[in-house]
């Protein structure tokens, strides 16, 4: 499903966030307004509950930071048991620092400490001064740690001369001074300890002011900020216990800013950091060790954040095999600032505790490297020690994540990358590859800016994406682990060092005239404020794997400038096999666009292993890459055929304090028409490619075939991605690509399915080629004869000759006519792309005929109220794919009939012949307008003037069904009240339209509040036909009464009314209200209509049966439907298993899940950010709250009532 990129058109990101309509969904920002209206007070008894426990115990003040004095024991007698490979670490590097003590220790002179980049220094004083505590008995380790002190104490201050606005140096230099005091303090004279805790008093009220200044103390999500803020915290923490005012000034402007930052990043719903993983690291380790200290000191618990729970996976799905190198995105060296073994502890303790932490903390420190560009600088390799080594949780056995040992695609649709391959050992099978296309700052950043839901955000001062890079659409390829393609890593930010496609001539261009890739590149760091910058986008299109295979596909025209009049930029990836990856650039332009050339670029840092030019069968130009005799080749030709020649060249870059070398193959391709395509093929030594070609090039997509190993796999892409019909009519399927190969039809997001291999069965005896060659042959004979013997006719000879050849050459040709017609080899190859696509069509109308229609999906969602069905909404807005409409609202109401919807339930099934008989015709015709043609039944609704007789005239008209509350309202107050909901009930209305506009073949998804739809689904079929899609959402009972029951005041439960709406239900003929006309009751609501006369009822009572009996009838009815036309889904596994059962629908519905809709039901059940009307926030641990608050009496009285179901459905008993 594609993504909409028309910024004006989405009225979205914040309907991510949902805080303009409740119906569907708020944030929870007011539990952070809360947090911030209360934080003093909090602060105030915190701190003060801390100092009074301070004073009691002067005795035993230090160590107190990260652990008590009384836990130093046990830390020593950790260090020779369970800790033992930790301690051996830290001891070496000690040994190290000792070894070398002119350049581990600070100079003597300030001049010199100051005149370089010294976070060293530092960095480096924790885990000295937390072996000195593991190990007292060491004395020269001790006096090497005193000396390290005095001198650092001795400067005036500890910034850097050229650096006068950076203050990270003096951020790491108080970090790792306070935290060294902290654990040494017990070992100090008290000399020592005035002086060290005046510096580190004095540093940390420097800091405190400089944060109120400097960008850093603003900008959010920053590795600055997080670094700078955890110094001050630690220098208020360990300098603040006899100074206990002031510091408190300091504990709070840390906390408010660090709790601003972790409500952040709690929208990051994939556990990334924008600035890549080597600066994600770096952040990370600050965020990390704040987490501990604030719930250490304040008692502030962030335990439960979710980017906390998916942090993982970004170490984990971005290591190379090998576990030596990550993803390059934005800046970066080749892995890691800071650990990530720290992190990773820290996160197994506190927050998975399965294991897989310390196994990947395991696996890195097993293989790093011991020389080369990828070992740790010495500036932060030892940085992190001995926070490793204190969360360090040795009861929890280290065990690789589920799957491990197989390459698996993991998609990061909130940072925009997907990777395949990682986190494996290095193999002459185990191939990476990488992709990057995402919004600016990531998409939670990036639409936070833009919607701004939160009014102490502004807007991108408030953050400084500058290590980004220009970077949408670049990928990696490294087959067998061998690097073949690879970022440029940290340097300035030019778009042809990152893989991507730049243009010329460009009237904007600002460096590398006339050329100009993508916004913000040209300088030192990522120009974000600047015009267009701040809203470039890429998008991930799609992801999915099949097997071996994986296709991945992204649309980046939105971070090129509109000057280009560029339409598309579309990459795509398929990684057919571990050894071949063929990557095509789909671009279109404006008629007038000003654009008449594109280049390509390929980096590679290992410039040990140059490329060097090479021909591909004497017909495409391309490079290769020699490792060791094994060759990793490429080449490129564009939809005319055209390949030329490259320019292989070697370039030097900045990076971080030193200089980088790499290499790049550069091509360039004319683009004279509006539509260009260029195919690029790289693949490894293990694999013979014998051809490669386009046999299709129409507008709405593409065909190659490509021959690997003697294997012929034909590749269909369709590039007009945003409309849903376009991909069913070219693939057959919802999806963006399919291969076939060997039989098996791969439908990349659906799976593969095998294919007969279609051969020819002539069973004529004389074929109409073997006829024309025995008449040609007859003929040729009679000619030989009459040359024999010389006979004599009334024609010249050379006239009679002459008729003979003539017709032999026609009946050649004749024969050639057919042959042609009906060859199917490569040879045959038509020249005309519109045949192929004749033939296609032929081909899905083959498939139409086999009982395999191709039909739009429409969509409609059903459930009981208060089941939780409106989280599916968060799949399908927001989408080129889809219309997702709410029914009824105030302009989209059930027509009025004979029978009457009711908004809880009815006990009416209708079914196919009520279709049939003519039943119901009015909400035949309304359904089949707003289904087949939504476009002009909105365009028809009439939208009422906000003026006060129409309010009040369109008031009247809308059916309000409940009791209107008791407060009586002014008139002025009524007026103003109706006036607000018919504005917004009119733009939800012109919403709609806006989307059809520019999206005309999205399909309806109809959401029925009403339980009573969920018995109709099969009169909805017969009126449907085979394009619905029906999806009916089931809730845990108990989960459900307790909604309806407890979750509101007043309950859900009074205030519809349910009692009383129930009892009129069933008044009527026989007891069976309305059904009785059409002979529709479903028997199942006899249970419920006995408990309703029964004297003993009560409302957990009713509100069971109404469950089993609602539930019961319509998995009755709904049984009888196609599979392919009904799922049923629990609410359960929406918020338990967003992701698979996210997949499990789209499937369902013959679309490959894009990571869009991905992320945004990530951030639906994952985040506590959202909220369902009358439900509260949504989270995993939220929907079994009944479990702690429902009385247990009550859960035994449903259980006893909907046992038989529960069990059916697979909701267990909670109380036997």
């Amino acid at each position: 499903m594609a993504l909409m990129f028309t910024g004006h058109t989405l009225f979205l990101a914040l309907m991510m966030f949902a805080v303009f309509t409740f119906e569907e969904s708020v944030s929870n920002y007011s539990d952070w307004v809360t947090f911030i209206e209360n934080i003093d007070q909090y602060e105030k008894q915190q701190l003060e509950g801390l100092s009074a426990e301070q004073k009691l115990k002067k005795t035993v003040l230090r160590p107190s930071l990260y652990f008590d004095a009384e836990d130093v024991q046990a830390l020593r007698q950790k260090a020779h048991t369970s800790h033992s490979h930790l301690f051996r670490a830290i001891r070496s590097a000690v040994t190290v620092m000792l070894s070398n003590p002119l350049y581990y220790l600070p100079p003597p002179k300030h001049v010199d400490f100051a005149a370089k980049w010294n976070e060293i220094y530092g960095n480096n004083l924790p885990p000295l001064a937390f072996y000195c505590l593991l190990c007292p008995e060491d004395k020269a380790a001790f006096d090497f740690a005193l000396e390290y002190m005095d001198r650092m104490a001795g400067y005036k201050n500890w910034l850097v001369e050229n650096a006068p606005g950076d203050e990270v140096p003096l951020g790491h230099s108080l970090t790792g001074f306070a935290t060294a005091f902290d654990f040494l303090y017990n070992s100090l004279e008290n000399e020592r300890r005035q002086k060290y805790l005046e510096k580190i008093w004095s540093v940390s009220e420097e800091m405190y002011e400089y944060s109120k200044v400097r960008s850093w103390g603003k900008q959010l999500l920053h590795n600055h900020q997080a670094t700078n803020m955890l110094a001050l915290l630690i220098g208020a923490l360990v300098a603040g216990v006899d100074k206990g005012s002031q510091a408190n000034i300091w504990k709070h402007a840390v906390v408010d800013v660090m709790e601003k930052t972790m409500f952040l990043l709690n929208h990051i719903v994939d556990g990334s950091l924008d600035e890549g993983v080597a600066y994600g690291s770096y952040t990370a380790k600050s965020v990390t060790q704040y987490v501990f200290l604030a719930q250490r000191h304040f008692g502030i618990n962030n335990l439960e954040n979710n980017w906390l729970k998916m942090h993982f996976w970004f170490y984990y799905a971005t290591l190379l095999p090998g576990f030596q190198r990550t993803v390059g995105v934005a800046d970066s060296n080749y892995n890691w600032f800071y650990g990530p073994e720290s992190q990773l502890v820290f996160l197994d303790k506190f927050i998975m505790k399965n294991g897989a932490g310390n196994w990947l903390a395991q696996q890195i420190r097993k293989h790093r490297p011991k020389d080369g560009p990828m070992v740790p600088s010495t500036a932060q390799r030892w940085s992190t020690l001995h926070t490793e080594f204190i969360w360090y949780a040795a009861e929890i056995t280290p065990q690789p994540p589920p799957d491990y040992g197989t390459a698996k695609m993991h998609v990061f649709p909130n940072w925009g990358v997907v990777t395949y391959g990682a986190g494996l050992p290095n193999s002459q099978t185990n191939t990476f590859v990488s992709f990057k296309s995402g919004k600016l700052g990531g998409r939670a950043v990036y639409d936070i800016v833009h919607f701004q839901p939160y009014a102490w955000i502004d807007g991108w001062r408030s953050f400084n994406p500058g290590h980004e890079h220009p970077d949408q659409n670049s990928f990696t390829f490294a087959p067998n682990g061998q690097v073949f393609v690879s970022e440029a890593l940290y340097g300035p930010k030019l778009s042809h060092l990152n893989n991507v496609l730049v243009f010329a001539p460009s009237p904007t261009s600002q460096c590398n005239q006339p050329w100009e890739g993508q916004l913000g590149e040209c300088a030192q760091w990522l120009k974000w404020i600047g015009d267009e910058v701040g809203d470039s986008t890429g998008e991930i299109i799609t992801a999915s794997q099949a097997g071996d295979m994986m296709f991945v596909s992204g649309e980046a025209v939105s971070a090129y400038t509109s000057a280009m009049k560029l339409k598309s930029v579309y990459r795509v990836l398929l990684l057919l096999n571990s050894q071949t990856l063929l990557v095509v650039d789909h671009i279109e332009k404006e008629e007038d666009s000003p654009v008449n050339s594109v280049s390509a670029f390929f980096h590679n840092l290992d410039i040990d292993f140059k490329y060097i030019p090479y021909k591909f069968k004497n017909k495409y130009n391309g490079a290769m890459m020699d490792v060791w005799d094994a060759h990793y080749k490429m080449f490129w030709f564009d939809h005319h055929g055209s390949s030329p020649v490259a320019r292989i060249q070697e370039a030097e870059q900045a990076a971080e304090f030193k200089k980088r070398w790499t290499q790049f193959v550069n091509v360039t391709f004319p683009v004279k028409n509006t539509l260009t395509r260029i195919v690029y093929l790289f693949y490894g030594p293990y694999v013979n490619v014998s051809n490669c070609r386009l046999i299709d090039n129409a507008k709405s997509g593409f065909q190659i075939s490509l021959s690997v190993n003697n294997t012929e796999n034909t590749i269909s892409v369709v590039t007009e991605y945003q409309n849903l019909k376009t991909r069913f009519d070219y693939l057959g399927f919802g999806g963006f690509a399919k291969v076939v190969h060997e039989n098996k039809l791969t439908k990349f997001g659906l799976g593969t399915e095998s294919v007969e291999k279609w051969v020819k069965n002539n069973r004529v005896v004389f074929p109409f080629g073997f006829k024309v060659n025995i008449i040609a042959g007859l003929i040729l004979g009679v000619s030989l004869v009459i040359l024999a013997f010389q006979w004599r006719f009334y024609i010249s000879f050379s006239k009679m000759l002459r008729w003979i050849l003539i017709l032999v050459v026609i009946l050649w040709l004749i024969e050639l006519v057919d042959v042609w017609s009906m060859c199917t080899q490569p040879i045959c190859a038509k020249w005309s792309s519109d045949m192929t696509r004749l033939e296609h069509d032929k081909g899905n109308k083959a498939k139409q005929l086999e009982g395999n229609p191709v039909v739009l999906p429409d969509v409609i969602i059903t459930s009981l109220p208060a089941s939780g069905a409106e989280i599916l909404k968060q799949l399908f807005f927001n989408s080129s794919d889809f219309l997702y409409i709410r029914i009824p609202t105030p302009y989209l109401e059930i027509p009025e009939t004979e029978f009457e919807i009711d908004s809880i339930v009815d006990p009416c099934e209708w079914k196919v012949s009520d279709v049939q008989n003519g039943h119901f015709r009015l909400i035949q015709g309304w359904l089949q307008s707003l289904v087949r043609g939504t476009k002009l039944h909105l365009q028809n609704i009439h939208l009422y003037e906000a003026s006060r007789s129409k309010i009040a005239q369109h008031s009247a008209m809308s059916k309000d069904k409940k009791k209107r509350s008791k407060k009586r309202e002014s008139l002025s107050e009524q007026r103003s009240r109706a006036r607000g909901s018919q504005d917004k009930d009119a733009e939800y209305i012109r919403e709609l339209r806006r989307h059809l506009i520019y999206y005309p073949n999205a399909r309806p998804v109809l959401s029925l509040s009403s339980g009573s739809w969920t018995l109709k689904l099969p009169f909805f079929q017969e009126i449907l036909g085979p394009s619905m899609r029906a999806l009916y959402v089931v809730r845990d009972p108990r989960a459900w009464i307790y909604s309806m029951l407890y979750k509101n005041k007043p309950s859900l439960y009074s205030l519809k009314n349910v009692p009383q709406r129930l009892a009129a239900m069933f008044k009527g003929e026989n007891g069976k209200g309305k059904c009785s006309l059409n002979e529709g009751y479903a028997f199942e609501y006899e249970s419920l209509r006995k408990e309703l006369s029964n004297s003993n009822s009560n409302a957990v009572s009713v509100l069971s049966y109404l469950w089993l009996t609602n539930t019961a009838a319509a998995l009755r009815i709904n049984g009888d439907l196609q599979p392919a036309n009904y799922q049923l889904v629990k609410f359960e596994d929406i918020v338990s298993f967003p992701q698979k059962t996210a997949e499990t629908i789209f499937a369902f519905l013959g679309i490959p899940l894009p990571p869009a809709s991905l992320n945004q039901i990530l951030f639906a059940t994952s985040t506590s950010l959202f909220y369902l009307p009358y439900e509260g926030e949504i989270s995993p641990s939220s929907i079994h709250a009944w479990k702690q608050n429902m009385p247990n009496e009550e859960i035994r009285q449903i259980e006893d009532i909907c046992c038989s179901l529960m069990d059916h459905l697979g909701y267990p008993k909670f109380i036997e």
